[in-house]
């Protein structure tokens, strides 16, 4: 018998949130087959199974919060003795294992029941966070995660009218909070209990009519739900986002430096090399490697940028370790990063942001992979963007939005001073920076020196 336990999945993770068992009790599971998923404060992994046998136990619910090192299930391997299954099972129901004296004692049921503490009558109240008997107003005896059993009751709702999504119809905090966005969309909010909030005294502002601090937001009435609406509850990436970006826009004072770019010698570079890159690498050689080359070497020359904020003082990093935001199937964002990116040519960045692009999509990178950044590129110019504007990842102080590149007439002019038209492949870099950590003819002078680097460098020695 084997024991699966929580792994470690960064140095910074101690506990993590099992969203998804990918098997059942008594289900065969391969080695290094996917077993469970586990969503931690950074990311959502999927977790193989260390060994091959069968699913004997499932120790933790969907929901439920573990520690590192909690034992999660355990597993029969491929060749274990039967006897040695029956032996760990924890619960007395395997009868029809021919054992001798258990059989005799389990057929022939004693006058008085076994030492075990009876479970609590209906009526006795027991603190939530002590126990973890089943609770329901109706004795259904069904088991509920510390998770679902919190929701459940500080929304005053009824376990036993939930119908449960879960393994042998358990409730998961996802029926739960369909539940209680379906009642808030239902319910109208009264006008007079969110716009007049009653005035605190403080010691602050003996002045009865002094207000400092602005009363907080009113709550916005939600649309009721049609019956042909659908209620999409929001996955763990997608609420780690919005808390994010929420966060971002009330910290930093957000400006937008935008600048056109000319990639006409990028693009001759990549029309050239793409057969033999494709070849060699295995993808394709497009514009974000280039222009995030372009950009670990402007950092260099503008420090500032590099940097986070740490409340009253920039830290300036000394390393670039670039984050690169990747799109999960339009559910949320994570931004991987590459780190020591200033130490690294082209063709390495280029391999590095597939790598963890692709880890990031297949739920294979580890909390680590997301910690460290200093800048971070959004790429959406894939889509054929013409401009974004970027919210900064905190506690950075700078995002680049790669939008979309066209071709374009411009005006060039020869040797000689000769002006002419041409048709190049243009496009436009838009930086989101925070106030509080330069001013814009510094972000300006760090945007100018990206479009250099990226229209004047020898790129053809970076590809061969």
């Amino acid at each position: 018998m084997a024991d699966v336990t929580m792994p470690q999945l960064g140095e910074t993770v101690t506990e993590g949130t099992i969203t998804r068992w990918f098997k059942n009790v008594g289900d065969t599971v391969e080695m290094d087959e996917i077993l469970f998923e586990i969503s931690t404060d950074k990311v959502d992994s999927e977790v193989p199974s260390p060994v091959a046998g069968v699913v004997e136990e499932i120790l933790a619910n969907e929901d439920d919060v573990v520690e590192v090192g909690q034992v999660l299930a355990r597993v029969t391997e491929v060749g274990a003795a039967p006897a040695d299954a029956a032996a760990s099972a924890p619960v007395p129901e395997v009868v029809d294992v021919p054992s001798g004296p258990v059989a005799e004692a389990e057929a022939v049921p004693p006058p008085p029941p076994p030492p075990v503490a009876p479970p609590p009558p209906p009526e006795a109240p027991q603190p939530a966070a002590q126990t973890e008997e089943p609770q329901s107003t109706a004795g259904s005896g069904r088991v509920l995660s510390p998770v679902v059993r919190r929701l459940i009751a500080d929304h005053g709702l009824d376990a036993s009218t939930i119908t449960g999504s879960g393994l042998g119809g358990r409730i998961t905090r996802s029926d739960v909070e369909k539940i209680i966005q379906v009642d808030a969309m239902a319910t109208p909010v009264a006008p007079a209990e969110v716009v007049e909030p009653a005035p605190a005294p403080s010691a602050a502002a003996p002045s009865k009519d002094a207000q400092p601090v602005p009363a907080p937001a009113a709550a916005v009435p939600a649309i009721p739900a049609g019956r042909r609406d659908q209620i999409v509850p929001l996955n763990n990436i997608r609420k780690r986002t919005a808390e994010h970006m929420v966060m971002s826009k009330s910290t930093s004072p957000h400006v937008l430096t935008a600048m056109e770019i000319d990639y006409e010698r990028v693009e001759q570079i990549r029309r050239s090399a793409k057969v033999a890159w494709k070849a060699d690498e295995g993808f394709s050689l497009t514009y974000l490697p280039f222009i995030a080359r372009a950009v670990v070497d402007a950092l260099r020359e503008y420090p500032r940028l590099n940097a986070s904020f740490g409340g009253d003082h920039l830290v300036l990093h000394d390393e670039v370790n670039l984050a690169i935001a990747v799109d999960i199937d339009f559910d949320g964002l994570l931004a991987p990063i590459v780190k020591n990116a200033d130490g690294k040519r082209l063709r390495q960045i280029a391999r590095d942001i597939v790598d963890v692009a692709s880890r990031a999509r297949t739920k294979q990178l580890v909390p680590d992979d997301l910690s460290g950044g200093t800048f971070t590129l959004t790429n959406a110019g894939q889509y054929g963007t013409l401009m974004q504007f970027p919210i900064i990842n905190q506690p950075q102080v700078a995002i680049i939005s790669t939008d979309g590149v066209q071709r374009k007439p411009v005006v060039v002019t020869d040797p000689y001073g000769n002006e002419s038209i041409a048709i190049h492949s243009i496009g436009v870099l838009a930086m989101a920076w925070d106030h509080r950590a330069f001013d814009g003819a510094y972000a300006a002078a760090f945007m100018h020196r990206i479009k250099e680097i990226i229209e004047t460098r020898d790129w053809e020695a970076e590809v061969r």
